[in-house]
C-alpha cells in the first residue's frame, strides 16, 4: 500500500509499505494491505513502518490524524 507522512514544514516519507502501526488516541492499531476505510487520530508516540524490502522505518510523532482510504494512507502529522 502506497503511504505518505506529511507535517507542517515537510513530507517525511512517501513510499509503499506492507504494514504500518501507529500510536492512536484509542490505543496502537496496524494497518495491512488492503485495510478498510477509517479515519483515526494519533496521540504522541512511533509510527512504524515495515518496508516492501522487509526494512523497519520507525518516525516519532506529537500527534495528528491518519486516514486510509483505497490501499492508500496519509498521516497528518505534528
Amino acid at each position: 500500500m502506497k503511504l505518505e507522512i506529511i507535517t507542517p514544514d515537510t513530507k517525511l516519507y512517501e513510499g509503499t509499505v506492507k504494514s504500518a502501526i501507529f500510536p492512536g488516541n484509542e490505543g496502537s492499531f496496524g494497518v495491512l494491505d488492503e485495510h478498510a476505510p477509517m479515519i483515526a487520530t494519533l496521540k504522541a508516540g512511533k509510527v512504524v513502518l515495515i518496508e516492501e524490502n522487509n526494512s523497519k522505518v520507525e518516525f516519532e510523532v506529537k500527534g495528528g490524524v491518519v486516514e486510509v482510504l483505497h490501499n492508500k494512507v496519509i498521516v497528518l502529522a505534528e
